[in-house]
């Protein structure tokens, strides 16, 4: 079903111009403190792992930089044929358990993880956006459409020239995100508006599914990490239609998009195994640390997947 868009910006059938990209900036406020939030917890891992800045974004004169957190000596791995896993959070500022989940991974299983592969990871690509919980940038642009060469995204821009100096090493992408009711009743409407299309309501699922890469799918590395998450929290059922957000199940929780072609961050690198988590926070059934925990678990089965094949 069609509905008429009623987004309290913008006027039906005609995509905004400047002066509704910032009348929707007005209205977005910040709810909370990257400083405090991330950049807090990623200094207390200074003294094991190592921490730079590989990008920053300003916006109205405030600085938010752009931290990696990695195992010490990761650079020197690739000298020695070591794999590289790559861990990417906050793509979408608003989804919270994908930034914290990144840095949980770190805090929790850093240490460990590094005895057997080197491992970057990238917890909050979207500063601004979490500050305000919000999906877009300070632009109104989608981080998650944007990661090629040459788009309009500050944030993804970054995190595709960091990629880029990795080369071939990257054995493994796993991209953590949420599916949350807010991409229903906020996120979905404010897009319709933005291109001046209608809004057509779609169905938000209950619990955690993968996405995973249409040209390259990897079903086995799919079906062992939603296994291994099955143990932490419920898996998304499909739809009447067999579907997950209006994706064919291919398998249990895994449903296909092609990474490359829409510019997902999951698509950054060449990596033999790529996957996007989606945990649903807003189920009666999980709650926000099963969330984290399910995101730590979907890495930690992803990296032992790919470990026990090389």
């Amino acid at each position: 079903m069609t509905v008429t868009n009623v987004y309290p910006i913008g006027s039906p059938g005609q995509p905004w111009g400047d002066a509704e990209r910032a009348a929707w900036r007005d209205r977005v406020v910040k709810q909370r403190s990257y400083a405090d939030d991330v950049l807090s917890r990623i200094d207390a891992l200074r003294e094991c792992f190592e921490v730079f800045e590989y990008g920053r974004v300003v916006v109205d004169g405030e600085v938010f930089p752009l931290l990696a957190i990695a195992n010490r000596g990761w650079l020197d791995g690739a000298k020695a044929g070591r794999p590289l896993v790559l861990v990417t959070g906050g793509v979408h500022g608003y989804e919270t358990s994908g930034v914290h989940g990144a840095l949980a991974f770190v805090e929790r299983h850093g240490d460990e993880s590094a005895q057997r592969t080197d491992w970057l990871v990238t917890p909050c690509i979207s500063p601004w956006a979490y500050e305000r919980v919000q999906r877009w940038n300070a632009e109104a642009i989608d981080p998650n459409r944007n990661f090629r060469s040459g788009g309009p995204c500050a944030e993804s821009a970054a995190m595709v020239a960091l990629a880029a100096t990795l080369g071939d090493r990257v054995r493994l992408h796993i991209d953590l995100h949420e599916t949350t009711d807010s991409d229903e009743n906020e996120f979905r409407p404010a897009l319709a508006a933005r291109d001046g299309k209608p809004f057509e309501p779609g169905e938000i699922p209950d619990g955690f599914y993968l996405v995973g890469d249409t040209p390259n799918p990897q079903l086995d590395f799919q079906r062992h990490v939603i296994d291994a998450v099955a143990k932490v929290t419920h898996i998304a059922p499909p739809d009447a239609k067999g579907q997950i957000i209006g994706s064919d199940v291919v398998s249990p929780g895994v449903i296909l998009y092609p990474f490359k072609a829409l510019g997902l961050c999951a698509g950054l690198t060449d990596a033999l195994y790529t996957t996007t988590t989606e945990v649903y926070p807003d189920s009666p059934h999980a709650t926000p640390q099963q969330c984290i925990d399910a995101q730590v678990g979907a890495v930690r089965a992803a990296m032992a997947f790919v470990l026990a094949k090389d």
